[in-house]
């Protein structure tokens, strides 16, 4: 079962509308409509704020201040003053007057519909007093500036130097020295933030909408100073989330706030806009790559180093920029720094693949770069300073797939057949191009319970979520594998932090930890199935011989069997167990990686800039394929990602305020499908054992990285023109076409 296309087992609820979102959930009494009122300051704090002519309308119920709500424990802190980290501290709102970015809430309008919300917001007034805030990085900073962070996302060392970067630059036959920026971006999920919040009876109860249940829990008990238990999160269905949705955000504390005051249910779903502020994103990058290497291509040394914002407020994240640099080409010198410099933005976080997503786009640059100078094909470049090891700590990997891809997806694509670059037909000029990707692969612990029932129908339990990724058919592939089951002997109750917590949705460790602890709960269960066929005293088979084992719905003892209807009554009607999983001696022993390698070809107008691709294949390497229809999903899913990453998406900010001037999808250009070509995918991955009980590895974000690499490559082969300040947009093609004289 598992390994098989199985189409998504809740898909028929979504094409009919019964897969309930936060949003859409029926509640009773109907819940009151909550309007965020954002600060129009970048940084100080409120001086006043009157709310009298919002309260005077039809339809308000209340408006929420800091003047009027609940106690809170103070932002960044917990309640009983342990440590926390971004996802667990408190997310404080609407307690005290400082304001510590754009579009911070200043208050919340609670009225009977959203119209009537909507509204009476536009009439609060409030007046500040402004400090002056720091928004973007410059790479103009002075040294002072300049922070260490204590580790970045992952758990990742800031700083990983090996050998000598300078002394390798200075002796090399060949160089190179240059500097990539990436833009601000946002993660853009289908579905906004949304929460409904219900208070009663001492229990706070939320319909959110989230990827991390038990992270949620925590922030929410640390919030408002309860104990976990008295905190519930129900997420069914979550509508994408890309990481803003790992942890809890303004919608969820504000309808907290509202419930807690009002002691009715109370609804708020971020706006569009609100969600660009209230919501996490993607810092900007500034990228510095040095490489050095002999006569042949072999690298001599690699060095990447990354300066980026950090929010200036104790909510602290730093973006492994480096990563792939650390994991994909063996060489004697490597250099990898990370530098933040703090800001007064609204939270800087993970968004799908960090580091190896904008790290990737520039070192997969810097080397098709190093390939032309070299003259030598930036394939053959790649395949020449392939790993061994990884490169950062010496350890041996799991396994290592990127020489399989490269080759194979050349082949698949006709690599061979390149033409010379700057070839041009009529208006139009034609490039290919190719990049490699590594992402770490990560193993969380989780836990699963698996109920069997007096029918023989099996439901398993877990407060996963499922962000569109296809954990309900994942888990019940699984769950139907490991006792013998048809599919639809098998249900699946994911979303609800009653039941065993996993480590929810994100970093691409979703499917393998919570499928993991799944199928150990499944063998759990089978070993009982076993133990009771064969020792109970009331049962048929009781000190039969021969192997026991769970098939088709049955308990074997050597060739004797009995249904499970019939062991299970053999205990009183129900039998269940559960399972865990956890990071083992691998984790440390082993690098984990997954691969791909990105070929494209596109076209570039030349007289207006403008890119079209008109062919991309991605052929990747992630371990055992648990599902080929929803892994080509997530592989597509990615590359198209990140085609809008490397030709339309930037989140602006003005520096003297740090608005975001594009917070909206009219000037936020995400890829659309013109921008799309039929994306070809190739999964070569076999099991590998030694990443976790399936032998599966992530790939929710490994089709993101390298393709923005790819796209970039490909501009240079077909004009000669190498923009290294993404996106690449038209402006910045015509540019450097005037400036060559084309």
């Amino acid at each position: 079962m598992i390994g098989k296309a199985t189409r998504r087992v809740d898909g028929p609820k979504k094409v009919r509308g019964a897969a309930p979102y936060a949003a859409d959930q029926a509640i009773e009494p109907t819940p009151y409509i909550g309007w965020i009122v954002e600060a129009t300051i970048g940084k100080g704090r409120v001086v006043s704020i009157d709310t009298a002519a919002a309260e005077r309308e039809p339809g308000v119920v209340r408006v929420l201040t800091h003047e009027n709500t609940p106690k809170q424990i103070p932002y960044g802190e917990t309640r009983d003053g342990s440590d926390a980290d971004r996802f667990t501290m408190s997310h404080a709102l609407l307690n005290g007057t400082e304001i510590r970015h754009p579009g911070q809430a200043v208050a919340l309008v609670v009225a009977g519909t959203l119209e009537a919300a909507r509204g009476a917001a536009l009439l609060v007034k409030v007046t500040y007093e402004t400090d002056d805030g720091r928004y973007v990085v410059t790479g103009e900073e002075p040294e002072d500036l300049l922070v260490v962070p204590d580790e970045l996302d992952g758990g990742q060392e800031p700083d990983v130097v090996k050998g000598d970067i300078d002394a390798a630059m200075a002796e090399a036959a060949h160089t190179l020295d240059v500097e990539y920026t990436t833009p601000s971006q946002i993660s853009a999920a289908m579905e906004p933030h949304a929460t409904i919040a219900v208070w009663a009876d001492g229990e706070l109860t939320l319909y959110l909408s989230i990827q991390v249940i038990g992270w949620a829990i925590t922030a929410l008990a640390n919030t408002f100073g309860l104990e976990k238990s008295q905190v519930r999160i129900l997420s069914p269905f979550t509508g994408g989330g890309f990481g803003s949705k790992l942890g809890v955000h303004g919608d969820a504390v504000l309808a907290s706030l509202a419930a807690m005051t009002l002691e009715h249910p109370v609804k708020v779903v971020q706006t569009r806009r609100s969600v660009f502020v209230n919501a996490p994103h993607r810092g900007s990058s500034i990228q510095r790559l040095r490489l050095a290497a002999d006569a042949e291509g072999k690298l001599l040394g690699v060095g990447h180093d990354s300066r980026m914002p950090m929010a200036s407020y104790g909510y602290e994240f730093a973006e492994p920029t480096a990563a792939g640099a650390r994991a994909s080409y063996e060489t004697p010198a490597l250099h990898t720094v990370h530098r933040v410099v703090k800001v007064d933005l609204p939270p800087i976080d993970s968004m799908r693949a960090p580091g190896e997503a904008i790290g990737s786009l520039a070192l997969e640059g810097a080397l098709d770069e190093l390939a032309h100078d070299l003259g030598l094909d930036p394939l053959e470049l790649r395949l020449r300073n392939l790993a061994d090891r990884e490169p950062q700590s010496g350890k041996p990997f799991a396994s290592n797939d990127l020489r399989r891809c490269l080759e194979k997806g050349a082949e698949a694509f006709g690599w061979t057949d390149r033409p010379e670059p700057r070839q041009r037909d009529g208006r139009w000029w034609r490039g290919w191009g190719m990049a490699a990707c590594t992402r770490v692969n990560m193993l969380m612990e989780g836990a699963a319970r698996i109920r069997l029932d007096a029918d023989g129908r099996a439901r398993a339990e877990l407060d996963m979520t499922d962000i569109g990724t296809g954990s309900y058919t994942i888990l019940t592939q699984i769950a139907a594998e490991g006792l013998g089951l048809p599919l639809e002997s098998v249900e699946v109750v994911l979303g609800d932090s009653r039941l065993p917590e996993t480590a929810g949705s994100g970093g691409s460790f979703g499917a393998a930890t919570a499928g993991g602890a799944l199928k150990n709960a499944t063998d759990n269960l089978c070993a009982r199935l076993v133990e009771l066929a064969r020792d109970h005293g009331d049962s048929p088979l009781r000190g039969a011989e021969g192997e026991g084992r769970v098939a088709e719905g049955r308990v074997w003892i050597g060739d004797r069997s009995l249904g499970f209807d019939e062991v299970v009554g053999l205990v009183g009607g129900e039998l269940s167990a559960e399972g865990s999983i956890a990071p083992g001696e691998n984790s440390e022993k082993y690098a984990q990686y997954a691969y791909g390698a990105h070929f494209v070809t596109l076209r570039v107008d030349g007289v207006t800039g403008e890119v079209r691709l008109e062919r991309a294949l991605g052929a990747f390497s992630f371990g055992r394929v648990l599902n080929p229809i929803t892994a080509r999903s997530q592989l597509i899913g990615g590359m198209t990602y990140g085609i809008g990453g490397a030709l339309t998406e930037a989140l602006h900010v003005d520096p003297r305020s740090g608005a975001f001037p594009n917070r909206d999808f009219a000037e936020y250009h995400l890829a659309v499908q013109r921008d799309v070509p039929p994306l070809e995918v190739h999964m070569l991955g076999e099991p590998d054992e030694k990443c976790g009980a399936l032998g599966s590895k992530g790939i929710g974000e490994l089709g993101l990285c390298g393709i923005g690499g790819a796209i970039a490559n490909a501009v240079f082969h077909a004009t000669g023109v190498r923009v290294r300040e993404m996106p690449i947009t038209p402006d910045k093609v015509l540019a450097g076409l005037m400036a060559q004289g084309d």
